[in-house]
């Protein structure tokens, strides 16, 4: 039996998830036996991989690099899997919306600066003009709940996926728990 290919994403967010994700603790070696992690946060890969079984993508999408990453990794996954709050309705990173990116970048780099004042010049991605959450980019196969969504719930979803299920979610998490 081959093992699931398994890629993990952080976009626009706080690593909430995936700091749920590592607390399954002992049981991520249950699931090693049945995944092989290609991508994430968590190892050394550079690359988005091809093929891939299933992503799990946590945060929203707030800067040109985010959408095209999301829509790479859309085309290159079987399953894709909306991670937490942020990933499914935008949550706290689109707190900024009302506002747009300028307003948020001269309150964050000027009025609140004590230092240097001024937003960076280089290696700071686009903002887009509106935080969106991941199903308004691209198609999502699979909501997960929660701010974060805990570490039982990542390992219901994981552990229904490996065994050919779409996961059932109803009233095993929701918004904001």
């Amino acid at each position: 039996m081959s093992r699931l290919r398994l890629a993990t994403v952080w976009l626009d967010g706080c690593s909430g998830c995936h700091m749920s994700f590592l607390d399954m603790d002992e049981r991520l070696i249950e699931l090693a036996r049945g995944i092989e992690l290609v991508y994430s946060p968590l190892v050394d890969a550079k690359e988005f991989p091809e093929q891939v079984d299933v992503t799990l993508v946590e945060g929203a999408v707030g800067t040109r690099d985010d959408e095209e990453k999301l829509r790479a990794i859309r085309a290159r996954t079987r399953v894709l899997v909306a991670l937490g709050d942020c990933a499914v309705t935008a949550n706290v990173p689109a707190m900024r919306n009302p506002f747009g990116p300028q307003a948020a970048m001269a309150r964050a780099y000027q009025e609140n600066a004590t230092r240097n004042p001024g937003a960076p010049t280089r290696e700071i991605p686009v903002l887009q003009a509106r935080v969106r959450p991941l199903h308004e980019v691209v198609p999502v196969d699979v909501f997960v709940p929660g701010c974060p969504p805990s570490a039982d719930t990542i390992h219901y979803v994981l552990q229904e996926l490996l065994a050919g299920r779409m996961p059932d979610l109803a009233g095993r998490s929701r918004f904001g728990a």
